[in-house]
């Protein structure tokens, strides 16, 4: 394959543009993307992050369906098990998908899962050709999707916002491709970078508006992962408390796809998609699709419907958790990694999960967990835990982005550092991150941090 540069009209961003050929099966130069392209492209990264929530462990999708300009028919995978994104974007178009163009932001699938392969369903409905914005990396796809579009005779060609349409999905990618989680470590911190007092008191550093911001953060996520001495220090719940989730795009959650800050996705009007006039059409009985949040947004499962469950990890080498231990209460599937020589279990763990694994240097194999949890399906995983666990996993070069809150307070120099650390000799030693994103959340500073 080669890739061909491509610039975004009126950026200058370039871009790789990989374009599928029938005739040759193989990658061959081609005119670069239109700007209608792009538009469609963006539309359907944006109706993918409806699944922002509900999706995993399967990726978050969009599909758009048009002919030109005119969309005929959109719509995006809700959750595990339901129709993926063309399905749903196939039944909006109906016939008039025959000789259309496809804009979806992952490749079709070209397996039976738990639904048929989306790559028959474009065949059969008879559209001309497909624009994946990424190649699935699941080795069960892995460009056979592509591959059997191409074979059928309908035009096939990935890469057009690859970037975007990757980071939406950074922890389906990293399961795939690096068989772990993409992990994600949330902290708060002082002024003078203090995580709690001397004694350990550390509620509340951050202020309420940030705490609310985090249960977005830990709705988007897999598994939420601790350790037994953040469990005996506060006794967390790791739960997704609803009362804080709001739909309404205020800047919080995902800063993939969409424009940081953006307004929220309202659906296109009969007029702009080219349909003419009329009422929208209503939501069937029996359609799987959840109904819409006061911005568009489809609720989460939790929200007038069941509750938002994410998987709870406790790192416990020893089985230190106490009888009484939120984690221990069956309100959210609770997986425990124990060490290998850990004691003897008693009824503490009747609600939980206990899976023994190797320790290393006294400590649990955190490389380990991570593969094991991707075995599980997890896709990103919400590190919430103190300065020793998450200085390791630092030290293990293993955390993909802090999440970090800043809060408008000092505490001293004998409260509690952020991360335990190895010291340094040299500045130029220092371990340096870029700021990905910035912003205030209530009376703190929300920033999110990669290396």
């Amino acid at each position: 394959m080669r890739a061909l540069p491509s610039v975004l009209p009126a950026t200058g961003y370039r871009f790789p543009v990989i374009v599928f050929y029938r005739q040759s099966k193989t990658v061959k130069m081609a005119t670069d993307f239109t700007a209608t392209d792009h538009a469609h492209m963006a539309r359907a990264l944006r109706l993918a992050e409806h699944g922002l929530y509900t999706t995993q462990p399967n990726p978050r999708v969009g599909c758009v369906i048009a002919h030109g300009e005119s969309i005929v028919g959109e719509g995006w995978h809700e959750r595990a098990g339901a129709p993926h994104a063309e399905v749903f974007a196939l039944r909006e178009a109906g016939e008039r998908a025959r000789g259309a163009t496809v804009y979806v932001t992952l490749e079709p699938c070209s397996h039976f899962g738990r639904t048929p392969p989306c790559a028959d369903a474009l065949i059969a409905a008879g559209v001309s050709r497909v624009i994946a914005a990424s190649d699935d990396p699941n080795p069960r796809v892995a460009g056979e999707g592509l591959r059997r579009l191409i074979g059928a005779g309908i035009a096939a060609n990935t890469g057009l916002m690859r970037e975007p349409a990757r980071e939406l999905n950074r922890g389906f990618f990293s399961r795939m491709e690096r068989r772990r989680p993409w992990v994600r470590v949330k902290l708060a911190m002082s002024l003078d970078g203090r995580t709690a007092l001397g004694n350990g008191t550390s509620k509340w550093i951050s202020g309420e508006a940030a705490r609310a911001d985090v249960q977005r953060w830990r709705a988007r996520s897999s598994a939420i992962l601790t350790g037994s001495g953040t469990v005996l220090a506060d006794n967390p719940r790791l739960t997704v408390r609803l009362a804080s989730l709001a739909l309404e795009d205020q800047g919080a959650g995902d800063q993939g796809a969409g424009d940081q800050g953006s307004a929220p996705l309202e659906p296109l009007s009969h007029r702009e998609r080219g349909w003419g006039e009329g009422p929208a059409e209503p939501k069937r009985a029996g359609d799987p699709r959840p109904s819409p949040g006061p911005s568009g947004h489809p609720l989460p499962a939790g929200e007038g419907q069941s509750n938002v469950s994410r998987l709870r990890v406790v790192l416990d080498r020893e089985l230190r958790t106490p009888r009484n231990s939120n984690v221990l209460d069956g309100s959210a599937p609770t997986l425990i990694f124990q060490g290998e020589d850990a004691g003897p279990r008693d009824d503490r763990f009747s609600r939980v999960e206990l899976v023994a694994i190797p320790s290393q240097d006294g400590h649990i194999d955190i490389a380990f967990a991570l593969a094991l949890l991707a075995e599980r399906g997890v896709n990103e995983l919400q590190v919430e835990a103190g300065p020793t666990l998450c200085g390791a996993l630092f030290a293990s070069g293993l955390v993909d982005e802090l999440l970090l809150y800043v809060a408008p307070i000092l505490l001293g120099d004998q409260a509690r550092p952020l991360l335990a650390l190895p010291g340094l000799e040299a500045i130029a030693s220092a371990r340096r991150l870029r700021i990905v994103d910035r912003r205030s959340v209530g009376d703190d500073q929300r920033l999110l941090l990669r290396e």
